[in-house]
């Protein structure tokens, strides 16, 4: 019986490859870049084309090019010395579905690639200093948030050599950088939303009432199959999700908890299943009929085909997503005085600092009515007649 064969990239020591220009008759001269691996105890040599000269005529380019796949190729040989060594170790290593989830893999690589590897992958880790990179960040015309979220990602590769004890101090740790929104996320009032609905073909309304009354997160609205709908006890099932066509766990254990199904949403999602092509248990609800229902809709073809255009056609000026259903939700809850842990219990938030710090706005009509009753209070025994008396007084 044939053995599979064991491949182990690199060896007990560190190897930087050699780099070389490959003159051809008859196509563009090319970069080579020449490694070895170990193949069960056996030295094998590599030779890998990197690219052109048209697409990197200078040697400084070409070195540049194989700086990534230097710190792959040493991956565990030694301890990394510089940023995009330890970004390949730490992907290696903690960007895998057993220790992540997919959507949290695919927004780090791509932080990474787009961010934090351009300007800091030659630079050695002594070398990057909290100052610095709060500077880099704060150069980046970017939404806070946006920067929050590649500091953060800064910080959880450096705490990672913590771990492997390559450095002793995170120079992310202390960089200041605002979170604070640029403005607040826009909400639908429940007048909005009812005249939304009437815009709506069934389909899209059915999604729609779905996310208003139940706060499912898109992507686990549209990883929903008929057989998480309980129509007897009138819940749902909230087993899994969808990101790029993955179908992956929740967000978070607190995620998994079921949603209670309103007897009209009940109604219109039995009308929507009647018409659905695809209508058995293990079926999507919403699925794609290009992909022959193999695949859900995509969240964002939808919103920017049928739900931001029916949002104009019903008179409604605000910048609307997926998740503003989920803000919506938790505003109106509030707004009807709706206890946080019940709030919290709905949205399915792991606490309640969530539900409260995020997802609530007070509702202009709260504010006019808190505000009434605190003037009110303050001049609950004080005469208007002898207000007005004194006002002139001053002025006199």
């Amino acid at each position: 019986m044939l053995q599979p064969r064991r491949i182990m990239v690199g060896s007990n020591r560190f190897q930087k490859g050699s780099l070389k220009l490959v003159k051809n008759k008859t196509t563009d001269d090319s970069w080579f870049f020449r490694y070895y691996e170990d193949v069960d105890g056996r030295r094998v040599h590599r030779n890998l084309r990197i690219g052109t000269v048209k697409e990197l005529p200078r040697r400084r380019d070409a070195e540049k090019a194989v700086i990534a796949l230097r710190a792959k190729i040493n991956t565990g040989v030694r301890s990394p010395e510089t940023v995009s060594e330890l970004v390949a170790h730490y992907a290696q290593h903690e960007l895998t579905l057993e220790r992540k989830a997919y959507a949290t893999v695919q927004v780090h690589k791509s932080f990474l690639n787009l961010y934090v590897l351009p300007k800091w992958k030659e630079y050695k880790l002594s070398d990057v200093k909290t100052v610095a990179v709060e500077h880099w960040l704060g150069g980046h015309d970017l939404a806070p948030a946006t920067k929050t979220k590649i500091r953060n990602i800064m910080s959880a590769i450096f705490s990672h050599a913590i771990r492997y004890e390559w450095v002793t101090f995170n120079p992310i740790a202390k960089v200041r950088c605002s979170s604070k929104r640029l403005r607040e996320p826009d909400v639908l009032t429940p007048s909005e939303f009812q005249a939304l609905l009437q815009q709506l073909e069934l389909r899209e309304r059915v999604m729609v009432m779905l996310a208003g009354s139940t706060g499912l997160r898109r992507s686990e609205l549209f990883a929903l199959r008929w057989c998480d709908i309980n129509f007897f006890n009138m819940e749902v099932a909230v087993t899994r999700s969808c990101v790029g066509n993955h179908i992956g766990d929740t967000k978070t254990q607190a995620s998994r908890k079921p949603v209670p199904l309103h007897q009209c949403v009940s109604e219109s999602l039995l009308g929507w299943r009647a018409e659905s092509r695809y209508c058995a248990d293990d079926d999507f609800v919403f699925p794609s009929l290009r992909k022959n229902g193999s695949q859900p809709l995509q969240p964002d073809m939808v919103l920017k085909k049928t739900i931001r255009p029916a949002l104009i056609k019903a008179g409604v000026r605000k910048v609307i997503g997926w998740h503003s259903f989920r803000h919506s939700l938790a505003t109106n809850l509030r707004s009807l005085g709706v206890d946080v842990k019940v709030a919290q219990e709905l949205l399915r938030h792991a606490n309640s600092r969530t539900t409260m710090d995020i997802y609530t706005q007070a509702v202009s009509a709260d504010k006019r009515h808190a505000s009434q009753r605190q003037v009110e209070l303050l001049t609950a025994s004080v005469p208007l007649r002898t207000v007005g008396n004194n006002a002139n007084a001053v002025s006199d």
